[in-house]
């Protein structure tokens, strides 16, 4: 049980007061793909949309609930920049001057942890980032329903941010129970007092696979809401891994949720001590279990348990323009 291995980020799950604008965002601005228009298995009320490359691969997906939140309260204790991972400088480039065209909020390109890294916003001020990988990581299914060039299209999640009070209870869960390797600091941009820890996953090497942990002792506790994130989860390549992390959670007598069938995939979740929600989610079956590949995302679909309550849920969601 001790050698078992995170392989990266599977997903970023975030939420959404304006699901439509929201649709429009990362699938026109950012030229990802919605390759899963479903529903929040534990509030049908709420949308769920997944947005990545042409088939849904792990490592990928950005998703979103759609709920009625006020604002995001910035703080500490949650996930606070999310990176996506590009080619290199050329598409740093290009996406500066699309940013430019497209009205959304960035700065300038700069240095950060030896990688060239954008930071941006969507119009919710959901923290993201673009930040060359030097073509690690698995590579992406181009989406050619995309205007971005494939040069340009986003590969996929990583690394992401997430800021804490306090180091060490965070530290201990990612080394002891995670098995993820602290590999070096940076000085956060916030100012060089603050510091940056990385904590890499598995074998490989890259944003992909990365967790970046800031200490941020001066901020509040950030008020969960639009524009903030809900959680993030990990890659677990098989089933048996899978069990074998439930086990290994039950054996460090860490409060989590059991075994949870998501259909898409099978999901563990739990709170590190900083209140983060963690998920540990497989890498498949995959989002075609249920849908043709070639109208991914184009319908309303439910996993087979929600299936009977169709009509009543669908009646219950907005228009999604």
């Amino acid at each position: 049980m001790d050698n078992l291995q995170l392989t990266g980020i599977h997903h970023l799950t975030a939420v959404s007061a304006k699901i439509s604008e929201n649709k429009h965002f990362y699938t026109e601005d950012l030229g990802l793909r919605l390759v899963k228009r479903s529903v929040n298995q534990d509030d049908t009320r709420a949308y769920h949309l997944f947005y990545a490359d042409k088939v849904g691969t792990p490592g990928t997906d950005m998703t979103f609930f759609d709920w009625n939140a006020f604002p995001e309260k910035r703080g500490n204790h949650t996930v606070t920049r999310t990176g996506f991972r590009v080619a290199d400088e050329a598409s740093l480039a290009f996406w500066l001057e699309r940013f430019a065209a497209r009205n959304v909020p960035h700065a300038a390109v700069v240095e950060q942890d030896g990688r060239h890294v954008l930071a941006f916003e969507d119009h919710e001020g959901q923290r993201l980032a673009l930040v060359t990988d030097g073509g690690t990581g698995d590579a992406p299914t181009p989406w050619e329903g995309s205007d971005v060039p494939t040069e340009h299209q986003l590969r996929g999640l990583g690394p992401i941010t997430m800021t804490v009070p306090k180091l060490g209870p965070t530290d201990t869960i990612l080394q002891r129970v995670m098995n993820m390797r602290p590999v070096r600091t940076y000085p956060d941009p916030a100012g060089p007092e603050y510091t940056v820890h990385v904590y890499a996953m598995g074998a490989g090497d890259g944003p992909h696979a990365e967790l970046h942990v800031a200490e941020r002792p001066d901020l509040a506790p950030a008020r969960p809401g639009a524009g903030g994130v809900h959680h993030v989860a990990f890659r677990v390549p098989t089933v048996d891994e899978y069990d074998a992390w439930a086990d290994r959670l039950i054996h460090f007598g860490l409060p989590n949720s059991g075994k949870v069938d998501r259909y898409y995939f099978r999901s563990l979740y739990f709170r590190e001590p900083n209140g983060v929600l963690f998920e540990l989610a497989t890498d498949g079956p995959g989002f075609a279990v249920d849908e043709d590949l070639a109208t991914l995302g184009e319908e309303v679909v439910l996993p087979p348990f929600l299936e009977p309550r169709r009509g009543e849920i669908l009646a219950g969601l907005k228009p999604l323009e």
